[in-house]
Parts: structure tokens; C-alpha cells; sequence
């Protein structure tokens, strides 16, 4: 495919990396000539200088011909106009934007064809906010994603003494929990990928990626490691758009502190929140956070726009005794580095995005996009069409299905049924079939067994 993208901040150069090396032709457009430097260094890509919202720098790169723009830079505005350009002017097929503020999102006629065209809007704020969010209603997951619109779920956990199924093999599961219906479809152990089968055993430090219906998750849980108990008492350190959203979305099911420096700020929350208290402060001062009772605090989120802050304020909340840390963390030199000492759990809010967007640039009708372990693997859901002719799935036995090295179907959504992956199980038009795929340079071949031939049409 033919892409230009507009913006080349953590988010751009972090979607342009991922879809280069996907032998796409990709064109990033930016006004700092530095950023695009560093991007041309390392990526085979073209890079223009300019305004992307512009309509000669938009021709120069090439839009005329383009399959699709993806607009995320910082400004809303910019944005949008860039959309507007590219559907007036150019035809451009698909145009996809970034919206940061919920004044925008309120109205979504904005984006209409006759106003300002968008086909796909996303937020980075919101992609984040959502992966809080589930990680903290699955204490002990270190990620957890959803398919067929929260049915099933895909969960990372790292396994641990205690949990039954430590030293054992997988099909004791089945054995241990005949009611629970669940697939583990990856493990990593020591960084390698390992495919597992029903005489796989499990280690401690193994982690374990499993699929099961939302119901089922913390039973499989349980068996992995010794179940957390739930958490009840949240600070966030950061009133931003992240950090209202979060509170948004917890505050009606737990006690909700946001600690904000900025006063202007923490008047529009509590204005704005119903059940959080705010707090103004400084969320890296020993004082405050002893004078909230840290220790006896659940998670601690750090989600300001300061890496250097998250970090600071972080591993200051886990020294005084909180029981987990959740940080967000732009520079990803920083995550690896983090994640191995006092911070629980490091979040890239580049990759939570790149994980939206990729939904739709994968080709054959794939819903659903999560990347994982940086980027290096991917869970994706895509839909079955045709009949036995036409499909290289359809009709077809899960064994008889030809899916390429380190790929694995985990589960089947037939309308409200999920259907855990056998071998026998045989996959039906229209069904939505989650697949991992450990290595992503397998991704276009998994894409073409969900495309359908000429005789369907």
C-alpha cells in the first residue's frame, strides 16, 4: 500500500517503523527536518518537510496516488484540514485521523463527507485509557486485550510458584478445570517464543498468553499464579486528558485520588468528575503521598506527559509501599529499562495505538488488531467469507487449514458462541476467528488466507 503519514512524533515513526517493514511505500511528512532525518537514517522510507495540511506538500508526496493518509500529529486541526485536502482534492480512499480533544469527539457530524472528512478517528488517550483500565479489573495481567466486542479476551500473565498449573502440562488444565474452556496460545520463556501443546509444562517465570470467555479469565488466572486479590483504591498522578478519562471510567466501581499540579486544571476535574477526589500537588513529594496513605494504596498510575516525572513519582510510590505501579512511558529506551526494576507495569502509548490503526490497514476483513512484545507479535480478528471454493478457511478442518510457521487460531465467535480452537473444529462463513501470530513477518501470509477469491464475487 501506498501511505503517507503526517506527523512524525513517537506515534509516526513508530507506526511508519512497523509498516515499512512491511514492504509498504511509506512517505512521513513533518516540519521538523530533525525528526525526519532520524526517521530516513534508520527506515526505508521518503520524507518531506513541510505542513501536512497543505496542499502542495500533500501533492508533492505524492496523494493524488496515495491509498490512504494517516493524520497524527499533535494538532487536532492539522488533522482534520489534512483530511479535508486529501478528500477534496486528491480522492484519497481512506483517511484516517488523530482527535485528541473530546470538543471535537462530542460531534461526530464534524467528520462527515460534506464537513470534514475522516473515515477513522482515533485517539491515543482513549486506546490508553482502555488498557488501564482492564488492567486494573485483572489484577496480576500484565496485558489484556479483547476480541468480538469483549467475548473473548487474550490475556498476559506471568506465571508463578503457586499457581497449580506450575510444572505441569497443559492438558492438566482441562483435567483440573473441565468446565472452563480456554487455549494458551503462546509462551515465552527466557525471550523465546515457544509453541505449546498439550504436553508443554509450564514454568514459573513463563510468560503465558491465553484465550478464554471474559467469564472465564480469572479462573485461568487462578491457575497460573496465586490470584491478587481485587483492587479497591486508585491514584493517578496526572490530570490530563488521560488521566480524567481514567478516573471517568473507574470512579463509579472504586476510590479514585488524582493528584494534578497545574490549580486551573484540578478546578475543571472536580468540576467535571462525580466520585474522584483532586488533589493539588506534586505526586514525586514524599509528604503527599504519605499524607493519602500510599501504603495502603492499590495502583499507583503515573500517566503525565514527563517520562522523567512517571518514572520519579513511580518508584517513589512502590519505596512507600503501594501495592502496583503503572507507568506511561513515550521513550521506548526507557520501557525495557524500567520494567525490569521497581515499575510493575511500563505502557507504550505508541504501541496501544499502532494496535487501532493497524486494524485498518491489515488486508482481508480483519476487526480487530493487538500488538505485543513491542511490536515483535500480533493477535488479530478476522472475519471468514466465501464457501470452500472461494476460502482457503471456509469449510476447511482448523488441522487442514495450511496457517504459516508460529501462528496459531485460538478461538472461533459464531455469533454469541465461542468456540475454543480444535483441530476438528471446522471454521463457517462468517465466523470470527482470533489468531496469534508469534513472528510478525508472517502477518501478509495470514492476511491471504482470509482473503477471498474471484469466484465469490
Amino acid at each position: 500500500m501506498k501511505i503517507i503519514i503526517i506527523g512524525a512524533g513517537q506515534v509516526g515513526a513508530t507506526l511508519a517503523e512497523n509498516l515499512a517493514n512491511e514492504d509498504n511505500d511509506i512517505t512521513v511528512i513533518d516540519t521538523d527536518l530533525n525528526r525526519l532525518r532520524e526517521l530516513q537514517d534508520r527506515l526505508d522510507i521518503q520524507t518531506i518537510q513541510g505542513s501536512g495540511s497543505h496542499p502542495d506538500v500533500l501533492d508533492q508526496a505524492g496523494c493524488n496516488d496515495a491509498d490512504m493518509l494517516i493524520a497524527v500529529s499533535n494538532q487536532d486541526e492539522t488533522n482534520m484540514i489534512a483530511c479535508q485536502v486529501a478528500y477534496t482534492l486528491f480522492k484519497t480512499p481512506t483517511k484516517i485521523g488523530r482527535i485528541r480533544s473530546n470538543a471535537y469527539s462530542k460531534y461526530p457530524k464534524i467528520f462527515a463527507d460534506t464537513a470534514l472528512p475522516m473515515d477513522v478517528r482515533i485517539s491515543p488517550e482513549k486506546e490508553v485509557t482502555k488498557h488501564l483500565s482492564r488492567l486494573i479489573r485483572y489484577p496480576g495481567a500484565l496485558q489484556v486485550m479483547e476480541f468480538a466486542e469483549g467475548k473473548v479476551q487474550l490475556v498476559v500473565v506471568k506465571a508463578e510458584k503457586g499457581g497449580p498449573l506450575i510444572d505441569r502440562p497443559i492438558s492438566f488444565l482441562r483435567e483440573h478445570m473441565p468446565s472452563i474452556q480456554t487455549r494458551i496460545a503462546a509462551i515465552y520463556r527466557n525471550g523465546q517464543s515457544i509453541k505449546p501443546d498439550g504436553n508443554t509444562h509450564i514454568h514459573a517465570n513463563d510468560e503465558v498468553f491465553f484465550l478464554a470467555a471474559q467469564r472465564d479469565v480469572l479462573d485461568v488466572m487462578s491457575e497460573l499464579r496465586p490470584l491478587d486479590t481485587p483492587y479497591r483504591r486508585i491514584i493517578i498522578a496526572g490530570g490530563g486528558n488521560i488521566g480524567e478519562r481514567l478516573a471517568q471510567s473507574l470512579e463509579k466501581e472504586y476510590r479514585v485520588k488524582i493528584i494534578e499540579r497545574d490549580p486551573e486544571r484540578c478546578r475543571y476535574l472536580s468540576e467535571n468528575l462525580d466520585n474522584t477526589i483532586v488533589l493539588n500537588g506534586d505526586a514525586s513529594k514524599q509528604e503527599l503521598l504519605l499524607e493519602e496513605n500510599i501504603e495502603s494504596t492499590d495502583v499507583f498510575c503515573a500517566i503525565t506527559n514527563n517520562d522523567e516525572a512517571n518514572i520519579m513519582s513511580s518508584m517513589l510510590a512502590k519505596v512507600l509501599g503501594v501495592r502496583t505501579v503503572m507507568t506511561i512511558i513515550n521513550n521506548p529506551a526507557y520501557v525495557d529499562i524500567v520494567q525490569e526494576g521497581m515499575i510493575d507495569i511500563a505502557i507504550s502509548p505508541q504501541h496501544t495505538t499502532i494496535s487501532s490503526l493497524l486494524t485498518y490497514i491489515r488486508r482481508g476483513d480483519v476487526v480487530n488488531v493487538h500488538t505485543m512484545r513491542k511490536g515483535a507479535a500480533e493477535a488479530l480478528e478476522a472475519v471468514a467469507h466465501g464457501d470452500y471454493r472461494s476460502s482457503r478457511v471456509v469449510g476447511r478442518s482448523i488441522a487442514n487449514i495450511n496457517l504459516p510457521e508460529g501462528a496459531t487460531i485460538g478461538a472461533i465467535v459464531r455469533g454469541d458462541e465461542v468456540i475454543l480452537a480444535t483441530g476438528e473444529v471446522v471454521i463457517q462463513a462468517e465466523d470470527h476467528v482470533i489468531i496469534f501470530v508469534s513472528n510478525k513477518k508472517q502477518i501478509p501470509a495470514v492476511e491471504q488466507l482470509f482473503q477471498v477469491g474471484l469466484s465469490f464475487f
